[in-house]
């Protein structure tokens, strides 16, 4: 059965994942992209792709982007007079202010706004793992809920603040480059010994599952600023800082990229938190001495 319209801006491996799967659920799919030509996959699946952006507006009563940010996004809605009474969607990236600058931006246009992430990658698009949150319009979450159920089978509604997806998305994806620097820094050590990343791979799992298990105990004492419960210290990673420049040395791997992490255990220590939990460095997060970027 065909079911509603929906129209998908951005037609990059995200978003053709998005329209794939609202193809494949049976949706009325209409695709938009400034590179025309990338839609033409979509149209042999049976999308309706659009030249212009304001005939891909005008298709459906929800729009779905997934440009690369938030300025892409209302870049290409510029001049766009079609947004009045629709509802529109972003899975993009940015900062939380850049999402109520376009809220702001949506709601001028008399669109309603619903801000969203989706936590995955682009092949377990419409995996029922897969993790979708979204901060805005409730209404508009609830009309679509079922539309995008078919994303991912796990959705949230965090609030009606248009900005919290992109809040949480900073917050959550603020893990990923450091655990995957730490992974190739482990696979650069067993290299300078010969030995392939594919063996660390068993060991690297079950130490990210001892992580996630302490992830509640962190939370707790972060919230409760009772930096005492975990039982490793500041000092038990202060300590650490000569064995890693030793360990850089002798297999020959740059580990400059600690230099921040040890600064911030450093003034940890100087604050007198060296006896209470790693947690306590959030209090030399919360404030910063400098800004590197």
């Amino acid at each position: 059965m065909i079911k509603e319209s929906v129209t998908v801006l951005g037609t990059g491996s995200m978003g053709s994942a998005l329209a794939g799967a609202f193809l494949a659920a049976g949706y009325r799919t209409h695709v938009w992209n400034r590179s025309h030509e990338r839609t033409a996959a979509l149209v042999d699946a049976g999308a309706t792709a659009h030249p212009g952006i304001a005939d891909a507006v005008a298709a459906s009563p929800v729009i779905i982007s997934c440009l690369t940010a938030f300025a892409a996004t209302r870049e290409s809605l510029l001049g766009t007079d079609g947004l009045a009474g629709r509802d529109l969607i972003t899975l993009n990236s940015g900062t939380p202010a850049q999402a109520r600058e376009f809220a702001q931006y949506a709601q001028g246009e008399g669109a309603r706004y619903l801000g969203g992430a989706i936590k995955n990658v682009p092949a377990a698009v419409g995996d029922p793992s897969t993790l979708l949150y979204f901060g805005g319009d409730r209404d508009v979450f609830d009309t679509y809920a079922a539309t995008l159920r078919v994303l991912g089978g796990d959705l949230e509604f965090l609030g009606t603040e248009p900005d919290l997806a992109a809040l949480y998305e900073s917050a959550v994806g603020a893990t990923l480059l450091p655990a995957l620097l730490g992974f190739l820094e482990g696979a650069a050590i067993l290299a300078s010994r010969g030995l392939p990343a594919s063996t660390m791979v068993p060991h690297s799992v079950k130490w990210l599952r001892m992580i996630e298990s302490l992830l509640p105990v962190l939370a707790g004492e972060i919230d409760d600023k009772d930096y005492t419960r975990l039982g490793s210290s500041v000092e038990l990673f202060h300590t650490a800082v000569a064995d890693e420049v030793e360990l850089g040395a002798e297999t020959g791997v740059d580990l400059s990229w600690h230099a921040p992490m040890h600064e911030l255990l450093s003034r940890a220590v100087g604050a007198g938190d060296g006896a209470r939990s790693i947690t306590a460095v959030i209090e030399q997060l919360r404030t910063p001495q400098r800004s590197t970027l």
